[in-house]
């Protein structure tokens, strides 16, 4: 059997592993997606009137909401990769000969797919309450490519703060600004109505430019060429950031 096909044969075998751990804590599915949807009923329902936005505001906060979704499901992965560096379970897949690369795909797989469900359920809920996106095909095309690759970027910088952290606790609480920079983003409310500072902030912090993007996306319009710029490239660089550090940790902790 070839090397390529042993290593996604390893990687199919992670994944599913990772897959029924998900399964089997219901406060992983509970965090990952259904407390982006409670977020979702409070601030379309309860805040969402108090908020000046062009248009009804369950279509302003569906975009950043789908980013929400994807960043809140970040923290069990990095205590699950964590978990598995302390107690020495990764040690005994490099006894077993698993490759090193396939243990990571199945960490970054499993969060990727698990954060685009919680997407797709952020947006049905939202169909439900009022949603209505004016995307033509292609839009939801870019749309769905865009979600896609920030899960995936996300998910590479996640394993990567897992293997690094000392502890468990300390894995889960490194996620925490990736989960607070949709709150302040644009994601709620415009950056320019922030207070100064604040604005400044949002504009420029990752999160802005890809929420825009998915926002222009979403309402059939055009998204602007800097903000779309600015959506891919920070979503490439997270991935390459995250790889190259995931993959130099497990190599010297493994």
């Amino acid at each position: 059997m070839s090397t390529v096909s042993t290593s996604f044969g390893d990687a199919a075998i992670m994944l599913r592993r990772n897959f029924k751990h998900t399964v089997r804590n219901p406060v992983t599915v509970f965090q990952a997606v259904l407390f982006p949807v409670v977020m979702m009923l409070m601030f379309v329902y309860v805040f969402g009137g108090a908020f000046k936005v062009t248009g009804e505001y369950v279509d302003y906060a569906v975009p950043g909401l789908t980013v929400m979704a994807i960043t809140y499901g970040l923290g069990p992965t990095a205590a699950a990769v964590n978990g598995d560096m302390t107690k020495g379970i990764n040690n005994r897949f490099k006894a077993m000969d698993v490759s090193h690369g396939a243990v990571l795909a199945g960490y970054v797989v499993s969060t990727t797919v698990r954060s685009l469900i919680a997407d797709a359920v952020i947006i049905g809920v939202g169909f439900a309450m009022g949603f209505r996106p004016h995307a033509s095909f292609l839009q939801w095309l870019a749309v769905i490519g865009l979600m896609l690759l920030l899960a995936f970027a996300t998910s590479w910088l996640t394993v990567a703060m897992g293997l690094a952290a000392k502890t468990v606790e300390s894995a889960g609480m490194a996620t925490v600004p990736l989960i607070m920079l949709p709150f302040l983003s644009s994601a709620f409310v415009p950056a320019d109505t922030m207070g100064a500072g604040v604005r400044q902030f949002a504009e420029y912090q990752p999160f802005t430019p890809i929420i825009e993007t998915l926002r222009g996306l979403l309402s059939g319009g055009h998204p602007s060429t800097g903000d779309a710029f600015a959506a891919v490239a920070w979503s490439v660089g997270f991935t390459l950031v995250g790889y190259v550090w995931a993959i130099a940790t497990f190599r010297k902790r493994a």
